[in-house]
């Protein structure tokens, strides 16, 4: 029994694109499919030098041609078996549902599975679509799956209706699939290069803003946070004066902090294997790192990674393997909650259909700003973590000084409440001596 994709597609993450301006721009994307790359630097480079295959040679596409689709009386019909990413796949159709009626279902399986060597797991990311006669009204569907022994197929049972497969679709009585597979080999330590330059240009297209709605809600939810410190006047300035009350190397010590430990919280905080953006948003904070470097190599004349005007005087540097705050944490905290963050997308995918412009150029122009936009976002991302994580451990040390002084005014309150107390007794105790001197004086 194959397992369904569907539930999980009605959330807008992962799911069908059945409009026909994405379908336009996944026809145009296809069109332009082998052009050189004109994307940014970082974005198509692969100069981690691992030993870990690149995205591009992880990536493939199927195209499945069935013929007199009309006749077909069988309850499932099956592809021939093909090979991308170094494993072995199969499509697999319902022509009249999968538990369900009047509809087409589909789903990408592993080709033999059971033969397969035990805790085997492959992580893909696939896209698939129907062809209409018309391509650019095509049905496309996106997901992200990891498939192993008990989920080694997946996809959808109400991929579309099967009325509407009649009415377009079917061309000479030949129906068309085509599957775009990315195999995945993520990482747990750093954020790690997902996609293939063409196959993350068409989900650009489609899930950008998507994505920058991810990194935008992460900086804002931090900044928020800093800034309710700012907004209180008297913590804000009990906190100043602590910080400057630390000694210069304390305070420098304490600005900085590990790499690889900043960098797998990053992983296992945007990394969501079920949500089809995780591989942009993954692609966004890969390129923003870099940018991040290359901006921290540029400040000793080896070239910056970002248009000047996308600049921005940076919060954080790399020191070999740690992060380094640049500049006082003081100035920093109110630089991130008073620095506005790029302008958002305000063009959007649906209005970039009709703003009468076409062209190569202009589509590239229009690749190029995308990608760029994404890199930035994803370098202000990863600023604004490490700042609000160094701001975390430097909160802390702030809070057991501030209870430290509070247990020492406490002991200074019950030391003075004991000499009060002591002098009160020894007082009491003079005067009644005194009085019993009186006495014994007057009786003599």
């Amino acid at each position: 029994m194959a397992s369904s994709a569907s539930e999980e597609a009605g959330n807008g993450q992962q799911g069908c694109q059945s409009s026909e301006a994405l379908a336009e721009w996944r026809y145009c994307e296809q069109v332009e499919n082998g052009t050189p790359s004109t994307s940014p630097p970082y974005w198509d480079s692969g100069d981690d030098d691992d030993g870990v295959p690149k995205p591009s040679e992880l990536y493939g596409k199927y195209t499945w041609k069935i013929d007199k689709f009309s006749q077909i009386n069988k309850r499932e019909l099956r592809s021939n078996a093909f090979e991308i990413g170094g494993y072995k796949w199969y499509i697999l159709i319902y022509p009249q549902g999968c538990d369900v009626c009047n509809h087409l279902s589909l789903f990408l399986c592993v080709a033999n599975h059971d033969k397969l060597l035990p805790g085997w797991s492959y992580f893909a990311q696939f896209t698939i679509a129907v062809v209409n006669k018309d391509p650019k009204k095509s049905k496309y569907s996106d997901t992200l799956h990891r498939f192993w022994k008990k989920e080694h197929d997946w996809g959808w049972k109400k991929f579309m209706e099967l009325s509407k497969v009649v009415d377009g679709y079917i061309d000479a009585d030949t129906l068309i699939i085509k599957a775009q597979i990315q195999v995945i080999r993520e990482r747990v330590e750093r954020p790690f290069h997902c996609l293939d330059c063409q196959y993350r240009r068409e989900l650009v297209r489609v899930y950008l803003m998507n994505v920058e709605q991810i990194c935008r809600r992460f900086v804002e939810e931090r900044r928020a946070k800093l800034g309710k410190l700012l907004g209180d006047k008297a913590r804000w300035s009990s906190f100043s004066v602590f910080w400057l009350g630390i000694d210069q190397n304390s305070r420098r010590h304490m600005s900085r902090e590990k790499s690889d430990r900043i960098l797998k919280m990053v992983v296992k905080n945007f990394f969501i294997e079920k949500e089809v953006t995780s591989t942009l948003v993954m692609d966004s904070l890969y390129t923003g790192l870099k940018a991040l470097v290359g901006q921290t190599k540029g400040q000793t004349g080896k070239g910056k990674y970002l248009d000047a005007e996308e600049q921005t005087v940076p919060i954080v540097s790399m020191e070999k393997d740690m992060f380094v705050l640049v500049d006082d944490v003081l100035l920093l905290l109110e630089r991130a909650v008073l620095e506005p963050l790029p302008p958002k997308d305000e063009k959007g995918p649906q209005n970039r259909t009709k703003d009468g412009t076409s062209g190569e150029d202009t589509n590239r122009d229009s690749i190029q700003r995308d990608e760029r936009h994404l890199t930035e976002l994803g370098r202000r991302t990863i600023e604004i973590f490490v700042l609000a994580h160094v701001f975390s451990k430097i909160e802390v040390a702030y809070q057991e000084a501030v209870a430290l002084k509070r247990q020492e005014e406490l002991i200074r309150e019950e030391e003075a409440a004991w000499l009060s107390e002591t002098e009160q007794k020894a007082k009491r105790a003079s005067e009644k001596e005194k009085k019993s001197k009186k006495k014994q004086d007057k009786n003599c």
